[in-house]
């Protein structure tokens, strides 16, 4: 089920950065690396309404119903018009209830929710999302881990590099079929709840194509591989010019310290030219919200779902 005219591809990846970058999102979810790698398993596609872009998926993190949603209309020149902005957001809804969807805007950051209101003053309802919260970090913290605050992190970093020879390497589509054996045993290993494994299946399948596109999509890529073996891996992109978002992080923990090392790897080589790094969202996941809150963020860019009143 798309909801609109287009489809996320490599070969609208210039048109769609136009708007990714024309405004200071801040959200992992609005890169053009985090659209194309969800593009099939969110079923994301995308349409100019107005002088507006729109993107519209569809969201797994709910159990009972999977529902459509738009992200907040993308703006090109860095403003937004109110009479233009309404008239884009009345037009995506009546394409949504013509399909017999109740429309809503989701993955919307906290920054924009005055936007929205002016546009449609009175009309929405604002609902806190905190499973789709990103967590942003220093990159230089990441690197260095000085402090009480990072001393079991340098500890366990310290451990492998005391105990295992390892080599590290940017990840290549060359590499596409070592790095899926990775993620297939990776995924053998975990016992997990059936939600939570169903959303680990869709990460599985998402990952082929990613591999196979690295470059022509633009990953920041890393990997550490022991015995010549991939035993860690990392798949990034840019947000802006001074944050790049963590998509994928993924590490064999047969190895003490060796998520430790990726991420630290990975911030040394690939991110250490930036300020920041968003490792996205916990999805209501407890044991991956405490190992994000472990890493000490600077900042949480909070996320909001908008539902016209009259739909609720």
């Amino acid at each position: 089920m798309f909801m609109l005219e287009n489809r996320i591809t490599t070969e609208e990846r210039s048109i769609l950065e136009d708007y990714l970058r024309g405004f200071e999102y801040g959200t992992s979810g609005l890169s053009f690396t985090s659209l194309y790698m969800w593009r099939n398993i969110n079923n994301f596609s995308w349409q100019i309404i107005g002088d507006y872009l729109c993107i519209a998926g569809l969201s797994h993190l709910e159990t009972d119903k999977k529902e459509p949603f738009l992200f907040p209309p993308l703006t090109k020149n860095g403003a937004y018009d109110p009479m233009a902005l309404h008239a884009t957001i009345k037009e995506a809804k009546r394409i949504f209830e013509s399909k017999g969807y109740i429309f809503s805007i989701r993955l919307m950051p906290f920054h924009m929710m005055d936007i929205l209101e002016e546009a449609c003053p009175g009309e929405f309802r604002f609902f806190d999302d905190r499973p789709n919260y990103d967590y942003v970090y220093r990159t230089q913290d990441l690197i260095e881990l000085k402090g009480r605050e990072y001393h079991s992190k340098k500890n366990h970093l310290n451990f492998f590099l005391n105990h295992y020879q390892y080599e590290y390497v940017m990840l290549t589509s060359g590499m596409s079929d070592k790095a899926m054996q990775f993620i297939r045993e990776f995924n053998e290993r975990k016992n997990l709840p059936e939600h939570e494994m169903e959303l680990l299946k869709m990460e599985e399948r998402a990952m082929v194509d990613v591999f196979n596109n690295i470059e022509a999509v633009g990953y920041l890529t890393a990997a550490i591989l022991i015995d010549g073996k991939i035993e860690a891996l990392c798949i990034g992109g840019m947000i802006n010019g001074n944050t790049v978002t963590v998509h994928v992080e993924k590490a064999n923990t047969a190895f003490r310290g060796l998520y430790q090392l990726i991420n630290n790897e990975f911030c040394k080589h690939v991110a250490s030219n930036v300020k920041f790094i968003n490792r996205e969202e916990d999805m209501g996941i407890p044991g991956l919200r405490k190992a994000k809150l472990s890493y000490k963020p600077v900042k949480l860019v909070e996320s909001h779902i908008a539902i016209f009143k009259e739909d609720i």
